[in-house]
């Protein structure tokens, strides 16, 4: 304009418009790719550990270890489910009534037992070392992606789509998420926690024998242990956790095996999982009681979560989580593993929780 170029400073302020425009279409192609990659990245799973069996499902799944052994019952033994009538412990027709199915009632000294139980395995993790924490039965879609439930088991969690929320599937999920975006310190390691809460699931598609009384709920209690490690100790860290779940069944006197998943059983979110089953006698079967698992850098790589080496480089922490324990199949396979012709005996451990050394 100065030099008195007065078309071309025009069609140079014509052109400068013109790349605005350009650019905010660009900028906007590539939000949608970016959201595009991003839908796909989360989409993928875990990559499972060199170590883990291969397989496609659980009949592929290695035992790796058994203990226990498992117990003669008397004449007219009966199913948890029964025992549950007789001894007035768990009404499911009443939660039925109250809620719908999946969601029981306990009376009593059920009720107790369910106290007892919770109470033992969180004093249980304090001697070991864990934190315990409180955490919200609900969390937000973050937290859902954090974790990797969302969007695997999307289908599986109950939402609330008015305030964006999810009812919490394990206490794993709020837990880990407090470490969400931080960086940690190499010597905070290892980071240990327990909390105990109430799990909800919906258990899309389960149906017949298998959900029978307590073996399958949509709400149920458990203990949660989550730790977070440096990744040159993880794999101790699940050795430890294993022991510490395998005591607890030791302690209550249950007869269990471990089972290390195939890659084709093994969830989503896992580098390597053990899960501890229970001998129930009167079903002639054995349950699912708890799933111990290293995520390695999976989670933390949905969450941020760092920390800074010996050399100040910025890595990635590991995460692992095990149920120690899951209530409802440990209720199920205590009454009916104890069951005698004067009653359900109950083990050495709970009586100073319960305040009864038998229901009868």
């Amino acid at each position: 304009m100065k030099e008195g170029k007065r078309d071309e400073a025009e069609q140079v302020k014509l052109r400068t418009a013109e790349l605005k425009a350009e650019e905010k279409t660009l900028s906007d192609k590539a939000a949608q790719i970016e959201e595009t990659l991003n839908a796909k990245l989360i989409s993928l799973p875990n990559a499972p550990h060199i170590s883990v069996p291969k397989g496609r499902n659980e009949a592929d799944n290695v035992v790796v270890a058994e203990y226990g052994s498992k117990p003669n019952l008397p004449a007219g033994a009966l199913p948890h489910w029964d025992l549950c009538a007789k001894y007035d412990l768990v009404d499911f027709e009443l939660g039925n009534k109250i809620t719908g199915a999946g969601f029981p009632v306990y009376k009593g000294k059920g009720a107790r037992l369910q106290r007892a139980l919770i109470n033992f395995f969180l004093n249980e993790a304090a001697t070991a070392g864990y934190v315990e924490i409180q955490p919200p039965l609900m969390v937000n879609e973050a937290s859902g992606l954090g974790t990797g439930q969302l969007p695997d088991k999307e289908g599986q969690m109950y939402a609330i789509p008015l305030d964006g929320f999810y009812m919490i599937p394990t206490a794993e999920v709020p837990i880990t998420n407090i470490y969400r975006g931080s960086i940690v310190s190499q010597e905070q390691f290892p980071i240990k926690h327990v909390g105990y809460s109430e799990c909800f699931r919906r258990e899309a598609g389960s149906y017949g024998k298998d959900v029978r009384g307590l073996n399958r709920l949509h709400e149920f209690s458990k203990v949660e242990i989550v730790v977070i490690e440096h990744p040159d100790r993880s794999y101790d860290m699940l050795e430890e956790m294993k022991k510490h779940v395998g005591g607890l069944l030791d302690k209550l006197g249950l007869p269990y095996h471990i089972l290390k998943l195939c890659g084709g059983d093994i969830s989503f979110t896992s580098a390597m999982t053990f899960d501890f089953e229970v001998w129930s006698a009167a079903q002639q079967k054995w349950l699912e009681v708890s799933s111990v698992s290293n995520f390695e850098t999976f989670q933390a790589n949905r969450m941020k979560l760092r920390f800074k080496d010996s050399e100040g480089k910025m890595r990635l922490a590991h995460t692992l989580n095990g149920s120690a324990l899951a209530l409802p199949r440990i209720v199920a396979a205590l009454l009916e593993n104890n069951q005698t012709e004067s009653g359900i005996v109950m083990p050495e451990c709970l009586r100073p929780y319960l305040g009864f050394d038998i229901i009868k």
